[in-house]
């Protein structure tokens, strides 16, 4: 299971690469959505699943989740927080969370405080499971964020995972696809 994180987590990461500050912050949906704020996000649900659920507190201080914090101020990056810091604290929670998972059995029980009281004891292996499909759905989020700033698309550095590449191909595709979309206008 670990793999599958690890693999995640680099995903995401990897939607940063080779773009500028005004890039990785941009908002580029509605709801301001960005990739530095998706990162500052995963790391901050990641540190509380995987720290503090399991009487393993991450160790710093993450002022963006107190009470005192305006709403989403975990989903972007302030003007003082650079993307050095946002990444570094990324990396020092997989190191946390990947002790936990070492040193902890699959059936550890932990408990959830902000889930309701029905559900709130779990297992590792049940927020293993959310931690990986949540760190992927924001991996999925940061795939069309980075399509949006740029026009970059794939996997991973090493798997584009994309059927057609080719600029001229990918734009009779989407022709076709708005063709197909528009037969439905009404």
């Amino acid at each position: 299971m670990s793999r599958y994180l690890q693999l995640a987590r680099e995903a995401l990461l990897w939607k940063l690469d080779g773009l500028d500050e005004y890039g990785i912050r941009r908002p580029m949906t509605p709801t301001g959505t960005n990739l530095l704020g998706l990162v500052k996000h995963t790391a901050s649900v990641e540190a509380g699943y995987l720290g503090d659920v399991f009487g393993r507190p991450f160790g710093e201080p993450l002022p963006w989740l107190g009470p005192a914090a305006e709403p989403n101020a975990d989903m972007w990056a302030t003007p003082d927080e650079s993307r050095e810091q946002v990444i570094g604290l990324y990396h020092r929670v997989w190191a946390h969370s990947d002790a936990t998972i070492a040193a902890l059995p699959l059936a550890a029980v932990g408990e959830v405080p902000w889930w309701p009281a029905p559900r709130r004891r779990v297992t590792l292996h049940r927020i293993l499971v959310h931690i990986i499909a949540e760190t992927n759905r924001h991996a999925g989020h940061a795939d069309i964020v980075r399509e949006a700033v740029d026009g970059a698309v794939g996997l991973r550095a090493d798997n584009d995972n994309m059927g057609v590449t080719d600029p001229t191909e990918l734009a009779r595709h989407r022709e076709r696809l708005e063709d197909a979309a528009q037969r439905f206008r009404g």
